[in-house]
């Protein structure tokens, strides 16, 4: 694996990345009796085997370290993780290769999502001081009635360089079903991230928040418009969404699942606080296919069973905050 990002760059101590990654089914390899984890052991048809399981932590462990490094010459303070199946995957990660030297702590909680994927929340123990953490379940219904289990959306405060922010990390519900059969359960999460806001304005005084996540729909979506607007929010990732760039391909078209949403009171210019610098995809060349077909898509770790040895379905996506 090739570095391309220099050690040198001059350390930004103004500057702090809050990132999110949808890391692509990080299952461990242990069998799940409460989970549908059989496509992710060493036995099953994908032969998900300790070397793959320590290959995928490395690569996931460079890319991580390495958002927003060209601006701000060191790691994320904050990153969100979608697709982690256990404490134990996150523990893993965090003792691979180029992580394990960095002092990041972490917040899960174990979700009733069917696939047993849950998000999560990495954090640099020097930068952000945890404060409080809740998991908040949004409830579904297929059809028939049924309870449909999803990721729950985890809500993470604490002190970013001793101000008091608010991350809401989130994983909606896939399309897969269809998109106008699906997009009422992603209503029903942007409601459910709505309610969790209204209730930190009630107990804090003009509350900095960051919504980040894998939403399942960009921002021209109706369940992205509706919490921009409900929430007075502001979406960078807006600009970002073009024909030819993203964070995910299907059938040859670019989305951007993937985004990172905040209230407007971070554009304040008020001395010694996080104000808003910039936003981007981590698109760099060591997480895309270099040849082929999907040349210039994201380098994955499976395609279907076929074992690829990448990173991720997805690219992950940033924002720069200034003090």
């Amino acid at each position: 694996m090739t570095d391309d990002i220099p050690d040198d760059i001059l350390v930004r101590h103004d500057l702090q990345t809050v990132a999110f990654y949808n890391v692509e089914n990080l299952f461990d390899i242990h069998d799940n009796k409460r989970t549908h984890d059989n496509d992710y052991l060493p036995a099953s048809v994908k032969r998900w085997t300790y070397k793959r399981y320590q290959n995928k932590l490395r690569k996931l462990g460079f890319a991580i370290s390495n958002i927003g490094k060209n601006e701000t010459g060191k790691h994320p303070a904050i990153v969100g993780l979608a697709e982690v199946e256990s404490a134990v995957a996150i523990k893993d990660l965090l003792s691979s290769k180029h992580l394990e030297h960095l002092n990041y702590g972490y917040v899960h909680y174990d979700s009733l999502d069917e696939r047993g994927i849950d998000v999560a929340l990495l954090y640099d123990k020097n930068a952000f001081k945890l404060q409080h953490s809740e998991s908040f379940r949004v409830y579904l219904a297929n059809e028939n009635g049924t309870p449909d289990y999803t990721r729950d959306i985890l809500l993470v405060s604490g002190w970013l360089d001793g101000e008091k922010i608010h991350v809401i990390v989130n994983h909606w519900s896939s399309r897969h079903e269809g998109l106008e059969e699906t997009e009422p359960k992603r209503l029903a999460a942007a409601d459910k991230v709505s309610e969790i806001m209204n209730t930190l304005a009630q107990t804090c005084e003009d509350p900095k928040i960051i919504v980040i996540g894998d939403f399942n729909d960009d921002p021209s979506s109706n369940s992205i418009r509706k919490l921009v607007k409900t929430q007075n929010l502001y979406n960078p990732m807006d600009v970002l969404h073009t024909y030819s760039r993203g964070t995910s391909t299907h059938r040859f078209k670019w989305n951007l699942f993937d985004q990172i949403l905040f209230t407007t009171n971070f554009f304040e210019a008020t001395p010694n606080t996080l104000s808003f610098d910039k936003a981007e995809i981590f698109d760099d060349d060591f997480l895309k296919l270099s040849h082929g077909k999907h040349k210039g898509k994201p380098f994955r770790t499976y395609i279907g069973p076929k074992y690829q040895g990448g990173y991720s379905d997805h690219f992950p996506v940033y924002a720069i905050f200034k003090k």
